[in-house]
């Protein structure tokens, strides 16, 4: 089998963890795992290869995640510029595939505890997919969740897809016996999948193949142009196909599968001390219980504290009861008109080159600390609302500045003025680390001008 990963989305239900350039499949929230590399090492056993379908920043840090892993050389990306939901990304995917293949689509961002029923899951899932099934995976409920679809069904057969219900609807559903959550995760055959959607949604199928067609295509990356994109009409997978097609069978799953779609979620899945918090070196507890404290630069000191949920990064802190967690996204909706940085780039932000994470920043100037992996070099640019300083820390810097390129020491530094192109460049062994210091009358991450680019960015 191929496992094809989605990787869209950006998990704002759980900010500030999770942000736009830090999706929460990819914060290392588990002993140093990402969800998304959870996901690869859950499947590996069965999957010989991954398909991973993202957007252009996260390509780049799904890239560095499988090379932690050493699964970089088996992997395939395809990149989509614009998202138009579940069905269009399965469909540009399968289309690059063998008919025969088989293919298991799982989302990146969910967390499946039961190891062992997941892989005897997987077996049946996948005979039935040889069987010429479309095949979904249906979740045992545990509660009357009215957060998630669900599934009717007679045994293996789909009788049908329920969208998300009322509560008093959800314990009905659970007295049936007969419902099951709806986990978006997938397997089938290429080529029946493809029979499916140009039967039931001939329109995406059609953009898809255009989009393909006129699509760039180097080593083991799929770049998809954004206006063929922008053509594809959007749609999931279960709204096109699954709920309109009659080969379609669920098997029921009961995996220890979560979606991690709340703080609530989350704190069940991180291991507890005595008193019911989180496992936490950085947490004081003084009779505090049943919380859940995130927090891992500085002490987090709390009194007298039940069910409360507390998240502190270094530009935003949280504070709520854990039973109201789910109001975040509330919070995300303010700050999208007062603040949308704060929503949108975490700390360190990975790039094709490195990361760059900020320490200060405030009216007309900013701070940050840039590494430079060894071989790697960012972007010949210009800004034309600040200028910069660097100075470098460790490593030796191979900087263009204009017409002239020369090389800057530890403890040496250089000026790049508002407009002047520039470039910065590790051509050592060893990471490179510099602090740049912004200042101008805007410091956005938007004001980059990409004269030329190494990883066709524009």
């Amino acid at each position: 089998m191929i496992n094809l990963i989605l990787c869209g989305g950006c998990g704002t239900r759980l900010w500030p963890i999770s942000r736009a350039l830090m999706p929460k499949q990819f914060a290392r929230l588990f002993e140093g795992n990402s969800l998304f590399q959870r996901t690869v090492l859950a499947n590996r056993v069965v999957c010989r290869s991954q398909f991973i379908v993202s957007n252009s920043e996260q390509y780049f840090l799904a890239k560095d995640q499988l090379e932690d892993l050493k699964m970089e050389s088996s992997s395939q990306f395809l990149l989509e510029p614009v998202g138009r939901n579940t069905a269009p990304a399965i469909a540009l995917a399968c289309l690059t595939l063998s008919p025969d293949d088989i293919v298991l689509v799982s989302p990146s961002d969910h967390v499946i505890n039961n190891k062992e029923a997941y892989l005897k899951v997987l077996e049946r899932a996948r005979k039935l997919a040889s069987e010429n099934y479309l095949v979904t995976f249906g979740i045992t409920p545990t509660a009357p969740e009215t957060g998630y679809g669900y599934i009717e069904a007679d045994q293996e057969n789909v009788k049908r897809f329920v969208e998300k219900p009322d509560l008093e609807t959800a314990r009905s559903y659970l007295k049936q016996g007969n419902f099951y959550w709806n986990s978006g995760i997938f397997c089938f055959k290429v080529s029946v999948f493809l029979e499916e959607l140009q039967k039931y949604a001939p329109e995406i199928y059609n953009a898809s193949v255009r989009a393909l067609s006129e699509a760039k295509t180097e080593n083991n990356l799929i770049r998809i142009r954004h206006d063929n994109m922008a053509e594809i009409p959007s749609d999931s997978i279960d709204y096109a196909v699954m709920e309109k097609s009659n080969r379609v069978k669920v098997v029921p799953s009961d995996i220890g599968w979560s979606d991690l779609g709340s703080f609530e979620a989350l704190y069940k899945e991180f291991p507890r001390e005595s008193n019911g918090n989180n496992v936490n070196e950085k947490h004081l507890p003084v009779n505090s219980k049943n919380s859940l404290v995130i927090g891992s630069q500085r002490l987090i000191a709390t009194i007298d504290l039940n069910e409360m949920l507390i998240v502190d990064t270094p530009d935003a802190l949280l504070v709520s009861p854990l039973k109201s967690s789910q109001k975040v996204k509330e919070v995300v909706e303010r700050l999208r008109t007062i603040n949308p940085e704060l929503i949108t780039v975490p700390q360190t932000v990975s790039r094709p080159w490195g990361t760059y994470s900020v320490l200060e920043s405030s009216e007309r100037y900013k701070m940050k600390r840039i590494v430079v992996k060894p071989g790697g070099r960012l972007s010949l640019q210009k800004h034309l609302h600040r200028s910069e300083h660097w100075v470098v820390v460790s490593g030796t810097a191979t900087v263009t500045v204009g017409d002239e390129v020369f090389t800057v020491r530890p403890n040496e530094s250089t000026y790049i003025p508002s407009g002047e192109t520039h470039r910065l460049q590790n051509e050592g062994k060893l990471p490179l680390v510099i602090v740049e210091v912004q200042v101008g009358e805007y410091t956005g991450e938007d004001d980059i001008f990409r004269m030329e680019d190494d990883y066709l960015r524009v």
